[in-house]
């Protein structure tokens, strides 16, 4: 696509400011709720430190990737299930901060086995054939997320206002992107959820002076949480960062090797099963900004930066770090891939995760108008992925089958569960859909093609 600002590209300190805002609005809402979510499940996370974690696991990101790769790092919800096991076998906090450290050190031996051998293979194991389905599926598996937040407000009832108050958001980004000036073109992310939180506000306000609670749809508790009682505190608050959570536990002094075993067992499959999507974010991110990220600054780096941003992340926030979608749709729509703008970013969320305003401010965002805005940007990545389809030729039987065969177990999603876990009572291992739909994809290609890897799925003869 044409880029208004390319990787490298330096906009002025006025426009990267409010650019780098935009990416933190997109990813903050679900980078906030993975530490909300661990939380109910009864270890204590601070969505501060949270950002914070993913701030700076952003930054060791672009170290890693030498300022190619322009995507921000945000908390995995893949997790969510590792997280809820490991605290209900009572790991604690270090054992969260483990996990992580393993699973992010798959990431870090495939990539020193990606530097020795080359990444060549990768095209030929996932052509356009396969990858452009698969990130379609990303687009469209994440989309339950987001009409889920418009129609029940990240909660269990469903509402018509919600559901306006989400559109009015999602249209509003849509006017700003196509009907904007120049400048309004490169934020509507900003315009669009302010359209909605200030509708949203307008409606809880009338909702409150009627006592009609159907439209009282913002929550004003965050501010509550914040400033009643009013103290220093409710200004600037260092965050609950985790590491000093697990060093007043003192949790290593009860986990034996057995407890470390588990950890294992329960953190490292996710990172190989993570390896699928980020691959597919990557070729996604590449088309998007004409640059092959596999080749430069090649896929050996971009995990090392994953991997190793993961574990630092977690170090801070708990949360275990990866490519967001979010952050990649709002490269798409608005044109604007400049790295800096992503580092700004990373250092915007460190800096105001020590802001309790701010802080309250995003969490008092109903979820209603994250879900517009998602609309928006899942959309995008379900449409970059079928942008990848338009060289494929979808006549021939070969690749028909390959695509079905991706989309249907994706979309339908079809999940591997291997072994049995004594400890957790679940899977020991757990293939999520989207990495069994690459595992089909895979596997018919080299059917198709009689166990021959294709790098173009073009090359394949017709039928």
């Amino acid at each position: 696509m044409k880029l208004v600002y390319d990787v490298s590209d330096k906009p002025k300190f006025s426009k990267t400011i409010v650019f780098a805002f935009q990416q933190m609005i997109a990813i903050m809402a679900a980078t906030l709720l993975v530490p909300m979510l661990v939380t109910t499940y009864g270890l204590k996370a601070d969505p501060s430190a949270a950002l914070f974690g993913a701030g700076i696991g952003t930054l060791v990101y672009i170290f890693f990737t030498k300022k190619k790769s322009p995507v921000f790092l945000g908390s995995s919800f893949t997790f969510l299930g590792a997280y809820a096991s490991s605290i209900a076998l009572n790991f604690g906090y270090i054992g969260i901060i483990l996990g992580v450290l393993f699973a992010g050190l798959v990431y870090v031996v495939i990539g020193v086995i990606i530097k020795a051998v080359g990444s060549g293979w990768v095209n030929k194991l996932m052509p356009a054939v396969i990858i452009g389905p698969i990130v379609a599926l990303i687009g469209l598996s994440l989309s339950g997320t987001a009409t889920d937040w418009m129609a029940n407000n990240g909660g269990e009832t469903y509402s018509l206002v919600t559901i306006l108050v989400g559109a009015v958001t999602f249209f509003a980004i849509v006017i700003a992107s196509v009907k904007g000036s120049e400048n309004i073109k490169l934020i509507p992310f900003i315009v669009g959820i302010g359209v909605g939180y200030v509708f949203a506000l307008i409606l809880t306000l009338i909702g409150m002076a009627t006592n009609f609670e159907a439209l009282q749809i913002l929550s004003f508790e965050p501010f509550k949480a914040a400033f009643a009682p009013f103290t220093v505190s409710s200004i600037v608050k260092m965050p609950d960062f985790f590491f000093l959570k697990a060093i007043q536990e003192k949790g290593w002094q009860t986990l034996s090797g057995t407890d470390i075993i588990s950890i294992i067992g329960i953190y490292v499959p996710i990172g190989i099963v993570e390896l699928a999507q980020h691959v597919a974010d990557h070729k996604n991110l590449g088309n998007i900004i004409n640059k092959d990220l596999i080749k430069d600054p090649g896929l050996d780096n971009t995990l090392l930066g994953d991997g190793i941003g993961s574990i630092v992340g977690s170090i801070f926030g708990g949360a275990a770090n990866t490519t967001y979608g979010e952050s990649i749709g709002c490269v798409a729509i608005t044109g604007n891939a400049s790295v800096i703008t992503i580092m700004v970013a990373s250092l915007g969320c460190m800096i105001l995760s020590f802001f309790t305003p701010f802080v309250a401010l995003i969490n008092s965002i109903p979820k209603c108008v994250m879900g517009g805005a998602c609309v928006a940007l899942y959309g995008f990545i379900a449409v970059s992925g079928l942008q990848m389809l338009r060289k494929v030729d979808l006549n021939n039987s070969k690749n028909l089958f390959i695509v079905s065969g991706i989309l249907v177990t994706g979309i339908g999603g079809l999940t591997l569960q291997i072994g049995h876990n004594n400890l957790t009572g679940g899977p020991l291992i757990t293939f999520t859909a989207l990495a069994v739909a690459l595992i089909f994809g895979i596997v018919t290609n080299l059917i198709v093609n009689n166990g021959k890897l294709v790098a173009d799925s073009s090359e394949t003869d017709k039928k």
